[in-house]
């Protein structure tokens, strides 16, 4: 397979190769996985994802409906890494809608609540509340997600 080629994976869902895409994972209709995305063993990904070049979706991890990813984003399940023991790991959530900025990082066990944005470099270190949207490091409220919307035009 050479870069950029597409990979069906069925249901209107597709990947760019190069990515990997762990066993066990579970992917929805009309999801998108962009080229060298890292999506984890046993990782639920639901319906009409965007999970961009680069990002990496760690074991474990949920992803509601319609959720946007950036790339180069990265979802963590390890507190103590490496424990290589999967009972120890805690996965990231993501409740539907919500959008992960370019570059930002999730630390283990977090959720980011439904319609949440993370601004891109972030680094959550604690659950984001529904409908908010925050940004640095560590991550503050900046505004809520209609301000957002209506700043996006």
């Amino acid at each position: 397979m050479v870069g950029g080629d597409r990979i069906d994976l069925g249901d209107d869902s597709v990947a760019w190769a190069p990515c990997y895409i762990g066993e066990g994972a579970k992917i929805g209709s009309d999801v998108s996985i962009g080229c060298l995305a890292h999506v984890g063993r046993d990782t639920v990904i639901a319906d009409g994802c965007r999970i961009q070049g680069g990002a990496y979706v760690s074991d474990l991890s949920v992803l509601g409906e319609n959720v946007f990813i950036g790339p180069n984003a990265t979802l963590l399940n390890d507190k103590y890494p490496p424990s290589r023991d999967e009972e120890k790991w805690t996965p990231v959530i993501i409740e539907s809608g919500a959008v992960i900025g370019g570059g930002a990082t999730i630390l283990p066990g977090l959720t980011i609540h439904e319609n949440a944005v993370l601004a891109a470099g972030s680094t959550l270190t604690k659950d984001l509340p529904a409908g908010e949207v925050w940004a640095g490091n560590p991550a503050k409220y900046l505004m809520l997600r209609s301000e957002y919307e209506e700043a996006r035009g």
